[in-house]
């Protein structure tokens, strides 16, 4: 089978892709990005069955971005005709709505009205609406419209109330935890400084009043009182944070799935999320949860996990666990069953 498959390099969506096209060996992929073209380390991920196939078009999401968004339509669909995929895998919404000629499936990672409620406590304003109607158009014109949460999927059907077939795939994480390095009495939090959404700027907040050292990873930041920036860390920087830390601090106010914390919970650290229904879902009882606006009670929280080793180890295991129910091989197998599916269907139409 022959998919093309659009991606950008900037986020979560990135490592999606290369764990997905890693675990279908056997599926030849072009992988069409757009936003920044990728870095040196990047292309040293790309696996052997897949085609790189860069552009710098700005994303969706981004401010302005239509005629960037429509010239990048006409290049998927030239890529289209190039290639003649068996399937076409968008991780965007927008181009949902052009006239491909193979089963289109749409994957929601987030989205612009669902972020913008939930970190700014109301709906997206009117210069919003050009998105929201092309959102809507995309899932619309989509064959199968699949998300990493159901809570994402309620989202959706809440912000663009549409009709097509949609199904529930929770991601995966192949990552290897760090070995050799115990954990020790330190809280660790990572992701882009600069998104709301994740709400680090919380975790610098209730820092002065965490009983341990905190350290920070990710783009924008900078040390503060009782926290330690560690800059942007490569996948074996992060695999040796996660593994000198006893406890994972994410207070997001939104967070369609999480794969640092899947990662996180991975290594064996205790989990402190932000208390949002997607991460209820995702992490049930292996976490505790925190009103993610409020300082107090993250630091006092984390204070009392801190203070009850018993509890902390509990949490741990816990969160291993859970984590291991996320796996690459079944994120593969749904995919691969949704390709075959849409590609049956059309072949009878």
């Amino acid at each position: 089978m022959n998919v093309l498959m659009t991606a950008d390099t900037v986020g979560g969506v990135w490592t999606y892709a290369m764990e997905l096209t890693r675990a279908l060996p056997d599926v030849r992929f072009t992988l069409a990005t757009m936003g920044r073209r990728a870095t040196e380390a990047q292309h040293g991920e790309v696996p052997p069955n897949v085609e790189l196939v860069e552009s710098d078009w700005k994303l969706e999401w981004q401010d302005d971005p239509w005629e960037d968004v429509d010239r990048a339509g006409e290049w998927l669909l030239a890529l289209e005709r190039e290639r003649q995929p068996d399937l076409v895998h968008l991780n965007g919404y927008v181009h949902g709505a052009l006239p491909f000629r193979a089963p289109k499936l749409v994957v929601a990672h987030s989205c612009v009205l669902s972020w913008w409620r939930a970190v700014k406590g109301e709906d997206a304003p009117a210069e919003r609406s050009e998105y929201h109607r092309r959102v809507t158009s995309g899932l619309a014109g989509a064959a199968l419209v699949a998300a990493p949460s159901a809570w994402m999927l309620g989202a959706l059907d809440e912000h663009y109330r549409f009709t097509t077939p949609r199904s529930l795939i929770y991601n995966g994480r192949r990552f290897e935890p760090s070995t050799g390095h115990g954990h020790r009495a330190s809280v660790f939090a990572a992701g882009r400084l600069w998104d709301e959404a994740k709400n680090l700027r919380a975790v610098v907040e209730a820092a002065p009043r965490i009983e341990w050292p905190v350290r920070m990873a990710g783009d924008g930041g900078t040390n503060a009182e009782n926290v330690t920036y560690l800059g942007w860390l490569d996948t074996e920087g992060v695999a040796r944070a996660y593994g000198e830390s006893a406890i994972y601090l994410f207070p997001a106010l939104y967070e369609p799935f999480g794969l640092s914390i899947l990662e996180a919970a991975l290594s064996g650290c205790a989990l402190i999320l932000g208390d949002i229904p997607s991460l209820r879902e995702i992490w049930r009882d292996a976490a505790v949860f925190v009103p993610p606006r409020n300082t107090d009670t993250i630091a006092r929280v984390v204070n009392e996990v801190i203070g009850n080793a018993p509890l902390r180890h509990e949490l741990s295991q816990r969160a291993q666990l859970r984590a291991l129910t996320f796996t690459v091989e079944t994120m593969a197998r749904r995919y691969r069953d949704a390709y075959a599916a849409l590609v049956r269907t059309e072949a009878f139409v």
